[in-house]
């Protein structure tokens, strides 16, 4: 079993130190039977950690083709904020890099085995990679997983085929043990606690046997929440907000030119969002005086269902919010320029 630890500038250190030493300690009770080294997408380099900056070299290039296991971890940054030292910007910088093409191309593989540490899974899913894959992250990033498209699931450790994920920080030391019992055993796992006087915890959720029963006492079925009723809008008149919309969304990885095209349709709002050769139609759009609120996906710079909440400032000028989950709410203002 070879395991490929990869780095990327801002990780976490304890996301991917924690799964070495848990990997180096299988490596020597195993007699060999498992290898692991620190990787990059681009090649060997000091890579500095989002802690400080502390420089960790990795020895070798990931490669895709290899059988065995990957494993990503996420990123240490401010939680709070826009700059370029936030988690997410972190984040969005390690799916725009040539990580995101190699993972890719190991996922399609069935001899490699993805596994996420904390935020990893959204460097994944900010690609799309993980559109309709059951996955988590840390608590922090729920909220943002899903709007990838992804299926968040509160559990310690996901598995979903060949993409193990796990959630918090030191889950890393959970998924590692996790992965040395399931490929090496359960006696080289357990010598493993016994070394680092650590003992795995979790339940491993995984999406087959027995549905949980979810209900009230009386045992009244719940209503699943994609059937319950949309708010109504508190108003249908849509010429305020009716014309063409030049607008600017700065997102935390950079400003975005979007047009907007609204309208109205049977005393309904309509929409559709522009960027490049992309268009998207507003989803459930609520007008509330002057106030219009909407859902659509995006794809650029990353994949996510945005929420934008926008109002009337002055007769020809949109001020607003998009966001995703707990990232932080990009900015956006409109001018009406027809």
């Amino acid at each position: 079993m070879h395991v490929q630890i990869v780095l990327f500038d801002g990780f976490d250190l304890m996301d991917a130190i924690g799964p070495y030493e848990v990997f180096c300690a299988a490596e020597m009770y195993a007699g060999g039977a498992c290898s692991v080294e620190l990787v990059t997408a681009e090649g060997p380099r000091l890579v500095k950690s989002g802690m400080h900056g502390l420089p960790i070299q990795a020895s070798g290039t990931l490669d895709p083709s290899r059988a065995g296991i990957i494993v990503i971890p996420g990123a240490s940054g401010n939680m709070a904020g826009e700059g370029e030292q936030s988690v997410p910007a972190i984040l969005a910088r390690a799916a725009n890099t040539e990580l995101t093409n190699l993972v890719k191309e190991a996922m399609n593989r069935s001899d490699v085995m993805i596994v996420t540490v904390c935020g990893g899974s959204l460097v994944l899913a900010m690609s799309g990679m993980l559109e309709g894959r059951y996955a988590v992250t840390n608590r922090y990033g729920m909220d943002a997983l899903g709007a990838t498209g992804a299926i968040p699931v509160n559990a310690r450790i996901v598995v979903d085929g060949n993409l193990v994920s796990g959630g918090g920080v030191t889950s890393g030391l959970d998924i590692s043990l996790y992965i040395v019992e399931r490929q090496l055993g359960p006696r080289i796992a357990h010598a493993i606690e016994m070394l680092f006087e650590f003992e795995r915890r979790g339940t491993v959720w995984e999406n087959k046997g027995l549905d949980p029963v979810v209900g009230n006492s009386q045992g009244d079925d719940e209503v699943p929440i994609e059937d319950l009723p949309l708010p109504a809008a508190a108003s249908t008149d849509g010429t305020l907000f009716d014309g063409v919309w030049e607008a600017t969304i700065a997102t935390p990885v950079g400003k975005l030119a979007v047009t907007f095209h609204i309208g109205t349709r049977d005393g309904g709002i309509i929409g559709t969002a522009k960027q490049g050769d992309e268009s998207v139609s507003f989803v459930d759009p609520v007008l509330n005086g002057n106030r219009l609120s909407w859902t659509q996906r995006v794809t650029k710079p990353m994949k996510l269902n945005l929420k934008f909440r926008v109002e009337m400032d002055g007769s020809n000028r949109l001020i607003g919010t998009a966001k995703a989950g707990v990232l932080p709410a990009s900015h956006v203002i409109a001018k009406r320029v027809e």
